[in-house]
């Protein structure tokens, strides 16, 4: 079993509008051991602002590329939606790997996020064990089972 996404030297971003659901996200990756670099994006803006290292996010020291992504859909600005269309249209982004955390149960969403590229599409549970046990399964498979590519400069 690899333990790729147990390297210290891997991000994940998390891009969540909601304080609270980002705050049970990081507990959770901490409280099932994940020691990785956590960038947090707000909105979908920051998000490809990071991705794209423009802005406050110029420097590649500071602003490490994500090995993962957790992407909500319903954000403010540009929406979870567009973010994973430009991340899989871009040559140099679509490699990394999308999980879209959403409360969305919307067949075309579903089917949308699918044909748009994303790797994975998990809903939010509505209760705080349900969600910690989620992530702590997202966690199992993606940085413990699933061999990722090495990040490369952006």
């Amino acid at each position: 079993m690899s333990d790729g996404m147990e390297q210290k030297n891997s991000c994940i971003m998390i891009v969540e509008d909601n304080p609270e659901d980002f705050e049970t996200t990081l507990r959770a990756f901490r409280k099932s051991g994940v020691a990785n670099k956590i960038v947090h994006c707000e909105d979908g803006d920051d998000a490809l602002d990071y991705l794209y290292q423009r802005g406050d996010h110029a420097d590649p020291e500071t602003s490490p590329r994500p090995t993962v992504i957790l992407l909500d859909l319903n954000l403010p600005g540009t929406d979870g939606r567009e973010v994973l269309h430009d991340i899989k249209d871009n040559d140099s982004l679509k490699t990394i790997p999308v999980i879209v955390l959403t409360t969305s149960t919307d067949e075309r969403d579903i089917e949308d996020c699918y044909s748009s590229g994303a790797n994975s599409y998990m809903q939010k549970p509505v209760n705080l064990d349900g969600f910690m046990e989620a992530i702590q399964r997202l966690r199992d498979f993606w940085f413990k089972v699933v061999v990722l590519p090495k990040p490369q400069d952006g």
